[in-house]
């Protein structure tokens, strides 16, 4: 994840967050969230108004605070300004969720699994394109190597999301598209973003 700004985290590096009745997020003995949990967590978190609202905005780049995700997963709460979005990207190996808390995201998605190494071009056919709005309270789950963009449209309104994977993301490759061309561009690292 890439920003020009990003919101200071706790002393602990995460805010605490909403979980699940009788789990902990800190528990080592805690099983791997399911795609559905996952969803759950995104969701009741999003509706979680304290937390939304104490995620400082920026006018000009994308704002974040590192949460407690469900069974040792990573989660973010990210502010959108108008018209930022994140570029086409997958998640490796991580299964995802995310939700709009305020405003609306727009997402991007191709509906085909992409070779996980040893390309650099690929050309798409016709028919893998997806897109779908998602507004306040909207949100989905996705699998493993889901490639997307998340766009904030609105010209004058922020946008608040929270995104939960699971395991924590070990890398993400962005990716360029002119037509039916995608580009693998570069791929990131934990310590990039964080």
């Amino acid at each position: 994840m890439s920003s020009a700004h990003s919101a200071a985290p706790t002393a602990a590096g995460s805010v605490p967050s909403p979980t699940s009745p009788g789990s902990s997020p800190s528990s080592p003995a805690a099983a791997a969230p399911t795609i559905a949990e996952l969803l759950e967590f995104v969701r009741r978190t999003a509706r979680n108004e304290e937390l939304i609202a104490s995620l400082p905005l920026d006018p000009e780049g994308r704002t974040w605070i590192r949460l407690d995700g469900p069974g040792g997963s990573e989660a973010w709460l990210i502010g959108w300004p108008p018209g930022t979005g994140t570029g086409w990207h997958d998640h490796a190996d991580s299964i995802g969720a995310f939700t709009t808390a305020a405003g609306a995201l727009k997402e991007h998605s191709l509906a085909v699994r992409l070779p996980t190494d040893g390309w650099k071009t690929l050309e798409l056919t016709d028919g893998v394109d997806r897109s779908r709005e998602l507004a306040t309270g909207q949100g989905r789950a996705f699998g493993q190597n889901h490639v997307h963009e998340v766009l904030n449209e609105s010209e004058d309104a922020h946008a608040i999301s929270v995104h939960a994977y699971y395991p924590p993301l070990p890398r993400i490759r962005r990716f360029s598209r002119t037509g039916a061309v995608l580009r693998l561009e570069q791929t990131e690292s934990p310590e990039d973003w964080q």
